[in-house]
């Protein structure tokens, strides 16, 4: 679960986003009516200038601006609680209980979250540095990585190996922030980074479009992952004290995740490599929703089994 113990947990008490984040004005009805729109609270006119008759009826005050949205309510604060029970019966069961996995994690996406849409916005930071990386990466391929690091001012790390051109650029595109949203995206990115080896990649010249690929779905599984147990983990699931228990019980979850994750992609039908620049952010956001979706649905297919 890397990332998770390092955060103090989500606690309930705010909107999973933010009433205002997709508006574009002030974001929801404040109960004021605007100016214009304020009855004079008197009687009927009675002075023959409007043809008013006396006793009648004052005008309706016209209807409020039609962009105007409605107060989005603060969810409950035992959203998590489902989820964190199925997510506390798998751990118990030392990662063999893959229904409660499959629960937890559903549960998760469809309640906790509000859907898939919504958890995909949850992922801001993460969803930027994504971009970031994905565009840099295809740089890379196309440009070579001398080209690609020069645009960003680390022309010095050309030559340096894999490892040591990655940890520089996280902190051009994943900086320290003081967020837990900041955090899981860097945290993400320092265990994408350990985990390059592993997957064959050494060298940024000559990049192929899976290569590029096989980093982003590692990101992307890493931050969703941080994600969820930061939300449903920390702070109230028990972890077995057996090392290789908890091993298992990482390993179940990020295989899980990392289905979702690569399921999404390949499910989009993109070249990585071929996208441009301002293509690059649209595709991001798309695939963590679909992620999300994916892996909504796969759990409630492992609830099932």
């Amino acid at each position: 679960m890397g990332t998770s113990n390092a955060f103090g947990g989500a606690s309930g008490g705010t909107p999973l986003v933010p009433s205002w984040l997709d508006g574009d004005g002030d974001g929801g009805a404040d109960g004021n009516v605007p100016d214009g729109n304020v009855p004079d609270g008197g009687g009927a006119h009675t002075d023959g200038d409007d043809g008013g008759a006396p006793g009648a009826a004052p005008e309706a005050p016209p209807a409020a601006p039609a962009d105007r949205q409605p107060v989005v309510p603060a969810p409950t604060g035992d959203r998590f609680r489902s989820a964190r029970s199925n997510f506390t019966r798998f751990a118990g069961s030392g990662g063999s209980d893959r229904r409660s996995l499959g629960r937890a994690v559903s549960q998760y996406v469809s309640r906790s979250s509000g859907g898939a849409a919504s958890a995909g916005r949850r992922m801001g930071s993460s969803r930027s540095t994504a971009s970031g990386l994905v565009s840099f990466l295809g740089n890379a391929s196309a440009n070579g990585a001398h080209e690609a690091l020069r645009s960003l001012n680390l022309e010095g790390l050309a030559g340096r190996p894999v490892e040591e051109i990655f940890a520089g650029l996280a902190d051009y595109i994943c900086p320290d922030g003081g967020s837990i949203d900041e955090g899981i995206a860097r945290d993400a990115f320092i265990e994408t980074i350990a985990d390059l080896a592993d997957a064959g990649i050494t060298d940024i010249d000559g990049l192929t479009s899976e290569q590029i690929q096989t980093v982003f779905e590692l990101y992307a599984s890493h931050t969703i992952e941080a994600r969820i147990c930061n939300d449903i983990g920390t702070r109230v699931v028990t972890m077995p004290s057996d090392a290789r228990t908890v091993e298992r019980i990482e390993a179940q979850l990020s295989e899980f995740i990392q289905r979702g994750v690569s399921d999404a992609v390949n499910a989009s039908g993109i070249d990585l490599g071929a996208l441009s620049q301002d293509q690059v952010t649209g595709f991001v956001d798309s695939v963590y929703e679909a992620a999300f979706e994916m892996l909504e649905a796969l759990g409630e297919s492992e609830a099932e089994t």
